[in-house]
Order: structure tokens, then sequence, then C-alpha cells
């Protein structure tokens, strides 16, 4: 399967371990691409098809990636871990060479990928599209040690199946507690379907049980159609507390398995702690956030305002108005691609793409909800939403269309990640 190609691009708008490397070709351009998510990956291969007389390296930290999208399925018990869990054989069998090591340092002066056993891989233009780190520290008494027994589980993998067993052994009624932080952070509905899906397995499993959302904000995306959906499948499961009534989260305690909020103490059997995040370490650790949590870039083209013939793209940067979703970075990483294969040829790159998202989110397995947006860079540099275009499901639908629509976002991500990863 190959990447996106242009059309589609604009429609959608060491000792490092070595899986495939092609041989550097003396005087060709070399692009290193860090993080082999869904914006690295769609980075690396349309890079790679558009432009193939161009070295395309992906650094990968692991030799499997598995994905935040369908995680929350995972929790539900309904796919297991494996379903979400990809390879990187074809992105190499499509003339990239994927580099198996941890990113430590990109050096803009140097221009290198510094990893963290010592070696240096060499570009002349770098992407990077890293993810997010969990701010442990913003929240006192949640840490790595921590996170064992109140799992985050936003990074899926080994959290997603401890989570998933902590909720399969739930007392009967017992209580299951999520915090969700402040935007900005990784998924902005991620929270709400994954209450959704917990309260799909315990509506058969534990129906007795109960669901608490410890917000940080008063409101959410897609508000209005979860919680029309919570009252049709789940009612009187889910409680959502609003920042406006909890004042906020001021501690966790592991031990006792409680969430210390300003107005009230909340106490699970189960307890999901969603912290704040930031671009992850290998962004903050060079320079590219400059005093921030977040990497501030040229909205039309991705080049960091800090780190010139850096591009970054995907949860770690601030992208105007889209939000942090798989299905963005993939549109990023394939515009960016672009942008780079155009300044390789010494040519100035389109600046009029129009990029999409599509956000679907799963209240049961037959039961789906979207919100789609459309961006365009407006006249000051800024990626903006385009006025009436895109918009949400709506409201009082029938089942046959909630159906349709969990339909929709199984096609989506099967398409998606065959796209990326098959």
């Amino acid at each position: 399967m190959t990447g996106p190609t242009r059309r589609q691009t604009l429609a959608m708008a060491g000792s490092a371990g070595l899986l495939a490397a092609p041989a550097l070709s003396a005087g060709r351009a070399h692009v290193v691409v860090v993080g082999g998510g869904f914006g690295g990956t769609a980075a690396a291969r349309t890079l790679k098809e558009i432009a193939p007389d161009t070295d395309v390296t992906l650094v990968v930290d692991a030799d499997r990636f598995s994905t935040c999208p369908f995680s929350n399925l995972v929790l539900a018990d309904e796919i297991p871990l494996s379903r979400i869990t990809f390879g990187f054989d074809a992105v190499a069998a499509a003339g990239v060479s994927v580099r198996v090591g941890v990113a430590a340092e990109i050096d803009a002066a140097r221009k290198v990928v510094v990893l963290q056993d010592g070696n240096e891989i060499g570009f002349d233009r770098a992407i990077v599209s890293p993810g997010i780190d969990l701010n442990f520290g913003a929240i006192p008494g949640y840490d790595a040690g921590a996170a064992q027994r109140m799992p985050h589980a936003w990074k899926a993998g080994v959290q997603t199946e401890l989570l998933r067993d902590q909720i399969g052994a739930m007392p009967p009624g017992g209580t299951f507690v999520m915090s969700v932080p402040n935007n900005p952070y990784r998924c902005p509905p991620g929270p709400y379907e994954r209450a959704s899906l917990v309260a799909h397995r315990l509506s058969r499993i534990n129906p007795t049980a109960k669901i608490i959302i410890v917000d940080g904000k008063d409101s959410f995306s897609k508000q209005s159609l979860f919680m029309e959906g919570w009252d049709r499948l789940y009612p009187g499961m889910i409680t959502h507390v609003p920042f406006a009534e909890n004042g906020g989260v001021k501690d966790v305690d592991a031990a006792t398995l409680t969430v210390e909020a300003a107005f009230e103490t909340f106490r699970g059997d189960v307890v999901n702690v969603i912290p704040p995040q930031t671009a992850a370490g290998v962004a903050l650790r060079s320079g590219l956030a400059g005093d921030g949590d977040w990497c501030q870039i040229d909205q039309a083209t991705f080049e960091s305002e800090t780190a010139p013939g850096v591009h970054v793209l995907g949860d770690a940067a601030i992208v105007g108005d889209m939000p942090k979703s798989g299905f963005s970075a993939s549109v990023q990483g394939a515009v960016c691609a672009h942008v780079v294969a155009s300044w390789l040829k010494g040519a100035e790159p389109v600046s009029d793409a129009v990029l999409l998202n599509t956000c679907y989110s799963l209240l049961s397995p037959d039961y789906g909800i979207s919100v789609a947006g459309v961006y365009r860079v407006n006249a000051e540099g800024r990626l903006k939403s385009v006025r009436d275009a895109g918009g949400n499901s709506p409201m009082a639908a029938d089942d046959g269309v909630r159906q349709a629509e969990a339909g929709f976002a199984l096609s989506w991500y099967d398409t998606l990640t065959r796209q990326l990863f098959g």
C-alpha cells in the first residue's frame, strides 16, 4: 500500500536496531523523520513516494507501534491489543530506511539526530512527530509508580492491558473514577469515548457499577452527543463532574485510590488518571517548544519557529485550529512531505492546501458519533477552521445512523492503518 498522493493530500488536507537500511546515496538529499506514529509514518511514506530520489530514514523507538485510536475497544474487552499493533515491514518495503532507536535530541545547528545510544544520523531536513509525554509532575502524588495502581493508559500498550484487567476485576457495584485534564491534550474526545466503552463493558459484566468523570474543564468535544448517548445506552451509570463543580484535581493517592479535588474527594475501585501532557521529551530537550510545553511552528510549512530546517507536526505541535488526533497527524505528515519535497527541489511549496480532520467516537461497538473539520491557512499564516465546513453528527438520530457511523469508524481505521503500515 502506498502513501497518499498529492491529490489525496490536498483533498484530505549505530547499535540501534535496523529494520531496513538502504545504503544512502552520495549527493542525494537525506530526510530523517522522528516518530513512527500516524504523523511520522505518513510523512516518511509520502515523501518517499513523491520524491523517490530522496533518502528517507524513519526513526522509531520500538519495532512495533500500538495506536491510541481504538485502544478504548481494548479496554472494553472487544478486541485484543494485537488488533491495534503494527510493525514497520511495509514501510521498509516502500523504500524507507527504518531505524529502531530512541531519539534523544534533534541538533538543528549540526543537522543531526542524536540517538540515546550516542549514534548520530545526519540530515538535510528533519520531520519530527514524536507525540506527547505525560506531565507526571502536574498532579501531586501521581508519578510513574502511581500509574501502576492508577493507570493512565494514554499511551497504548502495557498500560492499556493493565487498565483493562483492573476493570475486569472491579467488585460488583464498584466505582470507576477517571480524571481528565484541561486542554490541550491528545485526542480531546478520547476520555469520553473511554467512559462510554467502559460503561459498555460494565453494563454486561457489572451492571450496578458507576463511572465518575472528574473533569478539568466545564465542556468537552461532542458533549451533547455523548450525553445523549449516555442517557440512551447507560442511564444513571455515568456522572460527569465539570471543573466548576469539582474545583480541579489537587492531588491523588495511589494507596487509597483517591482523587482529591478542591470541592470533593472521589474514591474508586479503579482509578484512571489522565494527567496533563506536553510535547515529547525529545522535542523539549531540542528546544523545539522554546520555553513552553508545545512546539510552535510556521503553520503553512510546519517548520519550527526555533529550529530552521526542522519541521514539527502531530500531537507535539500547536497546529492552528487542528485538534491533536491521529488523523490530523497523518494529514499533516502528508502535507509536510510535499512541503519538504518542494524545498529540496528548490521550489516554493504549495501554500493553499486544504486539510481535513475526521474524528469518530464509539459509545458502544455499534453506536458511533463523529466530528469533521476543514482547515486552511489564512492571510495571517494561521491554520484556521473553514466556516460552514465540517460539522458534527446530528442529534436525535436513530439507531441506524449510529450503527452506520460505527461502521464508518471501523472502515476509517482499517483504511488508514493499511495505508500507513500495511
